[in-house]
């Protein structure tokens, strides 16, 4: 009986252009790992909206992925999905909606990321309520964590369980914290959550923003991070889309060679999904080779693009390793 029928269709199938760039650099991940390397993955878009974590998630728990950096908004979608899945509305007509239908799914509470609507009280809300107390007894007792530090609090108390409405399996989320894995949010409060942590500081429902790390403390955080786990071997970097999420990431190298003055690899493998067509200060679409040039990557860095669509090219990479 096959054991590797996604595996085996790409090696036979995708022999050119972007799919090649495909088989490469899942290949090329494969053989990174079985150098005795790590990989980081940088993620930006709606991934987790869009169910990334069917396949992520177990490239997690087998040990595939070793730090992540990401965005709120797939930090806390990941959870809202979770819990309240069998709420959410597929709009497959999303393209042809008018401003009228739009408002009525405003004023049906459902927050809309393209063909997936978010519902506001059984998601949002509910994760809400819950968090709070988790930010308010860290003011009580004078105690401080990062964003994803709280979300983990949160799934190891089981105050979510009864709620849950997908298989724990395919949360990404869930499986980082089985592993205990750190999972960096720069610009975290450009997420529905830190919208709410705002306004719960400025209410008075929560003391002091203080409880909240910051983002220059999750760039120091990643700094002992990334020197700790590159001791021995390399860190490798697998990008989905572009944004704060990659690039606050991927600078960890020439801020610890170029400001701190301090020795350290550089990263040991790159690649990239994304739709960004490479233009004039794209950070999303600039070509690996770019980051030579501020001491990301070197010169013989197994480096690849694949441009295309991340929510079809990401789900076969995963599988791919996972089957080798």
């Amino acid at each position: 009986m096959n054991q590797k029928p996604i595996r085996d269709f790409i090696l036979k199938n995708y022999k050119h252009f972007n799919a090649a760039r495909l088989v490469e650099a899942a290949q090329g991940w494969v053989d990174f790992l079985d150098g005795g390397n790590k990989m980081f993955l940088a993620m930006a878009g709606a991934m987790s909206t869009g169910e990334l974590g069917i396949s992520l998630a177990e490239m997690i728990r087998e040990g595939k992925i070793h730090g992540i950096s990401t965005t709120g908004a797939n930090l806390e979608e990941d959870i809202f999905n979770l819990v309240a899945h069998d709420y959410y509305e597929k709009i497959p007509h999303y393209r042809s909606l008018s401003a009228d239908q739009e408002l009525e799914l405003r004023n049906r509470g459902l927050n809309r990321v393209t063909d997936t609507c978010i519902p506001e009280e059984e998601a949002m809300r509910r994760i809400e309520r819950k968090v709070l107390k988790m930010w308010q007894a860290a003011d009580q007792a004078g105690e401080r964590y990062f964003p994803y530090e709280y979300i983990y609090q949160i799934l190891r108390s089981g105050e979510l369980e009864e709620f849950y409405q997908i298989d724990p399996a395919n949360s990404w989320v869930l499986a980082a914290c089985e592993k205990d894995i750190p999972i960096f949010t720069p610009g975290w409060e450009d997420s529905t959550l830190g919208n709410m942590f705002t306004a719960d500081v400025i209410g008075g429902r929560i003391g002091s923003f203080g409880v909240m790390k910051s983002g220059v403390e999750q760039m120091e955080f990643l700094i002992r991070w990334y020197l700790a786990n590159t001791q021995d071997n390399a860190l490798g970097f697998f990008q989905i889309g572009g944004g704060i999420a990659g690039d606050f990431s991927i600078c960890v190298v020439p801020l610890i060679q170029q400001d701190l003055k301090k020795d350290c690899r550089l990263w040991g493998y790159f690649a990239q999904i994304s739709d960004s067509v490479t233009s004039y200060g794209s950070y999303s679409g600039a070509v690996p080779n770019e980051k030579i040039t501020w001491g990301k990557l070197d010169i013989d860095t197994p480096s690849y693009i694949i441009e295309s669509d991340a929510s079809i090219v990401a789900p076969l990479i995963f599988n791919y390793v996972l089957e080798s």
